[in-house]
């Protein structure tokens, strides 16, 4: 019995998750049983064989050649080859003695006629390949001359999935991703307004919250790639060649913009301003054309400008801006004596007491489930009941059991939401004196949490605050005699509060206030 290696390969990961690579061993197995081989290794391959240089098949051909085993087995020549460069070396494998065993095939190496029918068809699949690269790259031509593009959408975009079957997709230009476009929009006015290089840019763009599509904060390299890519105005280039198309994707951005976004990586715009800290830098929108307002030092006062032409909104003061910030916060924050009025309500209510009862009522019922689960299991044992019937029982059982424990969860526990209500009222006492003592970088945080946008209309300034804050402030002023409105104690509503909170108590906590 001779001694051989096992090759099986599939073109793509998830292929490999299929049954394809499991017909390809029980196929090997079977021809080896019946030929008196044994399989001693099983060398397995998840990548395309057009491209020479895969590991697996590299790692084989090396211990082959050391003569670890007699012989190999595959299942098919193009299933294992599909360019002559690896060819040539399995082929080479003959002249060492070692023996090519082809499932499929019925090949004699040993003759000459069999090597030339090996070598025809690995030349068929090596010509296989270059037709089908042929063919794509027509069918990616044709997409590109029709503004369609045919790879993966960029960050900021999404690829389309109306259709029910993929190749019912191809056909449909990329949509704007509700999360990411505005914020890739908004990178590129940041660094329009030159206040910013690339790694603070990087930095800003990851506390906004952009991120890749693995998920991860954008890399540097990311956010140049990013703001070199003219995708987002509606164009399409491909770098492999050198065209550009033009696409018939909704744009993200102006052209105007884009090439200033360029002038300034290219040192075409004059110096770049990093040095100054302004305190509301990338924090103010245009109310009327949406652009974000750029500061800039005039005579020892900043002033925030809107660069859109023609827009009626020209400039404002940092200062005005400041003492509008102020005033709104004092508006948002209830005075000392409803603060303590609203904590006493809360202690004084029932709600403590419904939330116990809702609780044990809860595990009460999960316990239940626990247990006639047991019980199902006794009747199929003992025969009452079929397999089928306890299958279908057992689903039921296992959603509604999923269905009471997530509800669970969703009950606060009694202390978390007492401290969760006691460190907020502590905040919003004294918004005003949190905001002044704090240094211009946490400042600019503090309102990126508060205030969910930030404008200036002409000389009105507009603050819109988040509605966490909105909600919440709703929810305490309902206890002491404001027009009330059914909020349930639930467990997201007190999540979402201390969600918003914790930027503040970090800033407090940081502060000693």
């Amino acid at each position: 019995m001779k001694n051989c290696f096992g090759y099986v390969r599939v073109s793509t990961v998830k292929q490999g998750e299929g049954v394809s690579l499991i017909e390809q061993k029980d196929a090997i197995e079977d021809y080896a049983q019946r030929h008196n081989l044994k399989i001693i290794r099983w060398f397995e391959e998840k990548q395309t064989a057009a491209k020479s240089g895969r590991p697996q098949l590299n790692e084989m051909l090396r211990l082959l050649r050391k003569g670890e085993a007699q012989g190999l087995v595959i299942h098919k020549i193009d299933r294992s080859v599909r360019n002559l460069k690896d060819w040539t070396m399995v082929s080479d494998l003959l002249d060492l003695g070692i023996a090519i065993h082809v499932v499929t095939e019925a090949l004699d190496f040993n003759s000459r006629g069999g090597r030339l029918t090996a070598d025809m068809l690995a030349v068929i699949a090596s010509d296989f390949i270059r037709n089908h690269r042929t063919e794509v790259k027509k069918g990616q031509n044709g997409r590109l001359k029709q503004g369609l593009y045919p790879f993966r959408a960029p960050i900021g975009y999404l690829d389309t999935n109306s259709g029910t079957e993929r190749r019912n997709r191809r056909g449909e230009p990329k949509r704007i991703c509700p999360d990411r476009g505005p914020l890739i929009k908004e990178m590129f006015e940041l660094y329009a307004s030159d206040q910013h290089s690339l790694r603070s840019l990087q930095v800003e763009m990851k506390r906004l919250g952009l991120r890749s599509l693995s998920g991860r904060p954008v890399s540097l390299h990311g956010i140049e790639t990013i703001l070199n890519n003219p995708f987002y105005t509606g164009l399409i280039e491909i770098k492999r060649t050198g065209e550009t198309f033009k696409g018939i994707h909704e744009p993200l951005i102006s052209t105007a913009l884009f090439k200033r976004v360029q002038d300034i990586k290219a040192g075409r715009s004059g110096k770049k301003v990093t040095r100054h800290n302004h305190l509301f830098q990338g924090v103010f929108r245009c109310g009327l054309c949406g652009s974000a307002l750029s500061p800039e030092r005039q005579k020892g006062r900043v002033y925030y400008r809107c660069h859109q032409k023609d827009c009626p909104t020209k400039t404002v003061r940092e200062d005005v801006l400041d003492h509008a910030i102020t005033q709104k916060l004092a508006e948002l924050q209830p005075s000392e004596a409803d603060c303590e009025q609203m904590e006493a309500d809360w202690l004084a209510t029932e709600a403590q007491q419904e939330l116990e009862v809702q609780r044990r009522s809860l595990q009460l019922r999960l316990d239940e489930c626990f247990a006639r689960g047991e019980r199902l299991t006794d009747l199929l044992v003992d025969g009452t009941i079929t397999k089928e019937a306890f299958q279908s029982r057992s689903k039921k059982l296992a959603l509604e059991k999923q269905d009471l424990t997530e509800t669970l969860d969703k009950v606060p526990d009694l202390r978390g939401v007492q401290c969760v209500r006691t460190k907020f009222l502590e905040l919003v006492s004294d918004l005003t004196g949190l905001y002044q003592c704090l240094e211009p970088d946490e400042k600019r945080i503090l309102v990126h949490n508060v205030f969910s946008n930030c404008t200036v209309a002409r000389k009105n300034i507009d603050f819109e605050p988040y509605d966490w804050l909105t909600k919440a402030l709703r929810t305490l002023r309902a206890s002491v005699g404001e027009e009330r409105r059914h909020i349930s104690r639930t467990a997201e509503h007190f999540e979402h509060i201390e969600r918003g909170m914790e930027p503040l108590l970090e800033l407090r906590q940081a502060n000693e206030i």
